[in-house]
């Protein structure tokens, strides 16, 4: 039954809402007279008024409907609606006042009267909205989520009014917190700003907080890892808010928030991606990428897909990335051939047959062992994928004429204490030294670790968490460069496109940052206070690992390029080609035996800056 009446009420809710306005008009114009003769209506003014008063219903009922005074949902009313209320009551009345004098020729109507009755009617009809919007406000006295909101500027001035005016969000905003001590104290949309970031760690524990939320979109990594520092002993989760390059028209909304990321946390790199030079390197070009199913490799091939190249080989000796790579819906659309390639670079007859079948005219060569302590039980391995496998690609690339080869390279490879670091830096030589023997444009590019790439820290890290711990850090200083996957594929495209042969190019990191650190942040992110709900344990630096990683070797000196973010590095003293290429060609030799002690010591004699760890027996 009160359904049945609810759904009556609301099919007729128009016609109530102008007999309310009407009701509200007789109320306010009976009170007016009332007032205007202190309770004593004269019978002159009695006919003045009983004449006068259906007039009076219908100008007014008509001027509210230009203004769309019964329209509109009441628990919203605002300025807007104040503004109309106000237009077509004065208008209203002066429409009156003239039909009264000279249409009805009731000269002795009391103007005074019809004041006060505009006055009353502006405030009654004010008045039963605000009487709606706060019995909203009312019903929401128990939120389910007491939100302290992170920042009192135009982004949590925008969140707290959305949280206000739509009842259909289970939040109440119960406090600001900012950074600036001129707003502490003041209130916004009623929500006081409790105090600055220094008091972060008082509230929360002296007031009731179900959710901080970061609504500082230009909030710069540092200011966000401090903040997630404060709340390391508070069980609550933190939310933000999009960065402002991705908010449209600078509005924000409670739809628009998102749980605190890792990548929040990271010192961002500015790229400057110039769109039109990379284009011009890619697009209507055959492209082959190696190591396709790879993190950067398979970015690679979705950032240069997007470009438009005339044709795209995906090169992997593994199945599995290249299969989950192509089950992408992205790879329906495209209209040029994709060729889809099981192969080993370090196979010389199968790369020939490849480059001859498919002609590339740009290869990015992101094939390779990457993990360190792998390759330090491994190095025969190593070598015959990072140092062989890189030679026969060169070298196939050139005799094949292809216009630019891309070696992705580490930062791994400067001063190197691992033998992945010394292959590579070996891969990094073979690239200047074919570029010195004629044919293509070649060129490296060096960068950190990216976040989340396969086998990585994050992912181990995000495993143990939800297995319940511990954790485990190697060393409680140990420290790496980190990058988003698709900013630093961002930045190879840019380097290739600068590059003009022989160029080794360093992709700026930021700030080195330190794995306990990272680890402590990802436990607070997934909703665990570190040490109490998570244990961390030390398990002490791996064969080949060192505390910190380094962009630029002892031997090389680096110098700016146009594009921001990205260096080019020069070699102090190069070594005599001739005879490096022949010490490589000894080295492939080598690590065909199997003996990894010996290829150890070839390694120490090819790369000068090699340091080998100090763990191996």
């Amino acid at each position: 039954m009160p359904q049945a009446v609810s759904r009556l009420v609301y099919r007729y809710r128009r016609v109530e809402i102008v007999l309310l306005h009407m009701g509200l008009v007789l109320f306010a114009n009976y009170l007016a007279f009332l007032l205007r003769f202190g309770g004593q209506v004269s019978s002159e003014a009695s006919s003045s008024f009983l004449e006068g008063l259906p007039w009076l219903i219908v100008i007014r009922m008509l001027t509210f409907i230009p203004f769309r005074l019964y329209e509109g949902l009441w628990r919203y009313t605002g300025i807007w609606d104040l503004r109309n209320i106000v237009s077509a009551v004065t208008l209203s009345t002066l429409a009156f006042y003239g039909w009264a004098r000279w249409g009805l020729g009731l000269i002795e109507y009391p103007a005074t009267a019809l004041i006060v009755d505009s006055l009353l009617l502006i405030f009654v009809m004010g008045g039963v909205r605000l009487i709606r919007r706060a019995h909203r406000g009312v019903s929401r006295l128990i939120p389910e989520k007491r939100v302290l909101v992170y920042g009192a500027g135009d982004a949590g001035e925008m969140i707290v009014r959305d949280m206000r005016n739509n009842g259909f969000y289970e939040y109440e905003p119960m406090g600001f917190i900012d950074d600036d001590p001129g707003k502490v104290g003041r209130r916004i949309h009623g929500v006081k700003v409790l105090g600055t970031r220094a008091a972060l760690a008082h509230v929360m524990a002296t007031e009731k907080v179900d959710m901080v939320l970061v609504a500082v979109p230009r909030a710069e990594p540092d200011a966000i890892r401090s903040i997630v520092r404060a709340l390391e002993p508070f069980k609550v989760p933190i939310q933000t808010l999009p960065n402002l390059r991705d908010i449209f028209n600078g509005r924000v909304t409670l739809n628009q928030i998102r749980r605190l990321s890792v990548e929040d946390l990271l010192e961002r790199v500015p790229v400057g991606l110039d769109v039109e030079r990379v284009r011009d390197l890619v697009t209507g070009k055959r492209v082959l990428i190696t190591g396709a199913g790879g993190s950067i490799g398979s970015e690679l091939s979705r950032q240069i897909g997007a470009l438009g190249p005339s044709s795209l080989v995906l090169l992997d000796r593994y199945e599995n990335g290249l299969h989950t790579l192509m089950i992408e819906p992205r790879w329906r659309k495209q209209a040029y051939p994709i060729h889809v390639v099981v192969g080993d670079v370090a196979n010389p007859d199968q790369m020939t047959a490849l480059l001859a079948a498919r002609r590339p005219d740009i290869v990015f060569h992101a094939a390779a062992h990457k993990h360190v302590p792998l390759m330090e039980a491994n190095a025969c391995e190593a070598v015959k994928n990072n140092v062989r496998g890189t030679r026969i690609m060169v070298e196939t690339a050139q005799r094949f004429a292809v216009e630019r080869f891309v070696l992705i390279s580490t930062d791994k490879a400067v001063n190197p204490s691992s033998v992945m670091g010394a292959t590579k830096r070996i891969a990094e030589l073979l690239v200047q030294a074919m570029t010195n023997g004629g044919g293509g444009v070649c060129s490296a590019v060096r960068f950190g670790n990216v976040l989340a790439s396969n086998g990585s820290v994050v992912p181990q890290f995000v495993e143990q968490i939800d297995s319940g711990g511990p954790v485990t850090v190697t060393h409680p200083e140990v420290r790496r460069y980190f990058m988003l996957i698709p900013e630093a594929v961002h930045l190879v495209l840019q380097a290739a496109a600068l590059a003009k042969g022989g160029d080794i190019f360093v992709l700026e990191m930021g700030e080195q940052i330190r794995i306990l650190d990272l680890a402590r942040n990802l436990i607070r992110l997934s909703g665990f206070v570190p040490e109490e709900d998570i244990p961390i344990t030390f398990t002490g630096l791996r064969p080949g690992e060192k505390l910190s990683e380094d962009l630029v070797g002892a031997d090389e000196v680096a110098e700016p390029t146009p594009a921001a973010g990205i260096l080019r590095v020069q070699l102090s003293t190069p070594p005599e080609w001739s005879q490096f290429l022949r010490q490589v060609t000894e080295l492939e030799m080598l690590s065909d035996t199997g003996d990894d002690a010996a290829v150890i010591g070839r390694l120490c004699g090819l790369v000068p800056t090699y340091r080998p760890s100090g763990s191996r027996k």
